[in-house]
């Protein structure tokens, strides 16, 4: 994976579009295929199968059957294929971001970040089966009392469309080295590279243990409801979660939810305004076209450098220009659909009607090379009151809305007045204040002079409405687990 070698997007895409489950390919009992599309330039990538609820039934028949299998091979072998298809990831890394650039519109340069991410978190989680440890408790003599911690079973994960590899190549290694069987949903939007990564995988591991189910809300809903799956996990929005949640509820089923957010990053006054306006772009994530749960798209800057931030901002964001996704020196891509393009312009025609100001872009691009594509300008919006949609509803798009704050209380509880909490950038010199506002601020995670950045190791995950449960560290692993007591009475013969 070192991108030297241009990729031939033709050659790189699955050749199999049907659901695999079992370690073999089945069509949908339904008959039902849906064309995928590029959507930076419009064109079809081909047809997928569409699953319905039989085709969950049988899918989790097979990792039923797959689970009893693979619960039982030692750890450090469940390493080492783990290790295996990491190496795997990495080998074929530029293919499956060139994937994804044409599937998602995400730039093909951030894309190949995302698959040696997948990789890494691959071999994390391998060098971390032998930590699955129970415990001894004291029960005085003759007695002894420890608990083991056991894989749950099925665990099912819906994943987004803006990281359709990452998330399914990443996000299928916590489970799978607790000893689990697997059921990944990618996006409707963006199913081809987790059905590439079911080619690659295709005979590491046992038949049953990773399936790749492409569908929609049925069977979303399904998987979310049916009593041989032990969890679901969503990654999506608010609503979506909701949904998930009141589904796996018929089983009592545990979820783990990494929802959507509207994230504020504070610029404190002693703030180099220079470095806080390249935070300020770089934690939009505007390369991703802002579809990122955890991009700062609340900018809350002090009175006193408020202006100078503000004019350095259209400067910053030059260095992400839409172009082409599959181009490598593409900086910005487009938006995943023209669905979910025209509910971003929304929000930005409902910003210029409320009053805001523009600092720079507010429209779409509609000429030229891009005319067919999901295109829109970075957007930066200054003079944005609290009661504006843009200022309270999450866009996951490239918009950014500035407020100017001059009381610190009444600005944290701006901050916290919404039902999201996941992530939280505070800049400032003085650790002292910059500590305090973390302790105040409602949110999961925080950054303290750095924005953006997920820490291998570090339990990703937010409060409120953005989710329920952690992921990235050692606490994702034992979540697919349960524990286990056993009490031996040694004078009971």
């Amino acid at each position: 994976m070192d991108g030297s070698t241009p990729i031939d997007l033709d050659a790189a895409l699955p050749r199999h579009r049907d659901i695999y489950h079992g370690g073999a390919w089945h069509a949908p009992a339904s008959g039902t295929y849906d064309d995928t599309l590029n959507p930076g330039t419009g064109a079809s990538l081909g047809a997928v199968a569409t699953a319905g609820r039989a085709d969950v039934d049988a899918a989790v028949a097979s990792a039923r059957a797959g689970f009893r299998e693979w619960r039982d091979v030692a750890p450090l072998e469940r390493a080492r294929i783990l290790k295996e298809i990491a190496s795997l990831l990495r080998r074929h890394g530029d293919e499956l971001a060139m994937i994804d650039a044409a599937n998602c519109g995400n730039p093909y340069t951030e894309m190949r970040g995302d698959a040696g991410i997948a990789a890494a978190q691959m071999e994390f989680f391998a060098g971390l089966v032998t930590e699955m440890k129970g415990d001894t408790i004291p029960m005085g003599p003759e007695r002894v009392n420890m608990t083991a911690r056991e894989p749950l079973g099925v665990v099912a994960r819906i994943l987004a469309f803006n990281h359709p590899f990452m998330f399914c190549g990443g996000k299928m290694a916590a489970p799978l080295a607790a000893g689990n069987a697997v059921i990944m949903k990618p996006p409707v939007q963006a199913p081809l590279s987790a059905l590439r990564l079911a080619e690659l995988v295709e005979g590491l591991l046992p038949d049953g243990v990773f399936n790749v189910l492409p569908g929609g809300t049925e069977a979303g809903a399904a998987l979310a409801e049916h009593p041989d799956v032990a969890k679901v996990t969503l990654i999506g929005s608010v609503a979506a979660g909701r949904a998930v949640m009141r589904g796996a509820s018929e089983t009592l089923k545990p979820v783990l939810l990494e929802l959507g957010g509207k994230n504020a990053l504070i610029g404190y006054p002693d703030s180099d305004p220079d470095k806080l306006a390249n935070a300020i772009v770089t934690g939009m994530n505007f390369g991703w076209c802002g579809q990122s749960c955890g991009s700062t798209s609340r900018a809350f800057l002090h009175d006193d450098i408020h202006d100078a931030v503000v004019e350095r901002l259209t400067d910053s964001v030059a260095r992400y220009t839409p172009g082409l996704p599959t181009d490598p020196a593409t900086t910005m891509g487009a938006l995943v659909s023209r669905q979910h393009f025209d509910h971003v312009m929304r929000y930005i025609e409902s910003g210029k009607t409320e009053g805001a100001r523009i600092v720079t872009g507010g429209h779409a691009i509609t000429e030229g090379p891009l005319a067919k594509g999901c295109f829109i300008a970075p957007t930066i919006f200054a003079d944005v009151t609290p009661d504006m949609k843009i200022a309270r509803e999450e866009i996951f798009g490239p918009v950014l809305a500035v407020r100017r704050w001059s009381d610190e209380a009444a600005m944290l509880d701006e901050v916290n007045a919404l039902d999201v909490g996941l992530t939280c950038a505070i800049w400032s010199r003085d650790l002292a204040t910059a500590h305090r506002a973390a302790n105040r601020v409602e949110a999961g995670f925080v950054w303290i002079n750095e924005v953006g950045r997920h820490f291998l190791g570090a339990p990703f995950g937010g409060v409120k409405q953005s989710g329920i449960g952690r992921e990235e560290g050692i606490g994702e692993l034992m979540s697919f687990t349960h524990e286990k007591n056993i009490h031996i009475n040694l004078a009971g013969q």
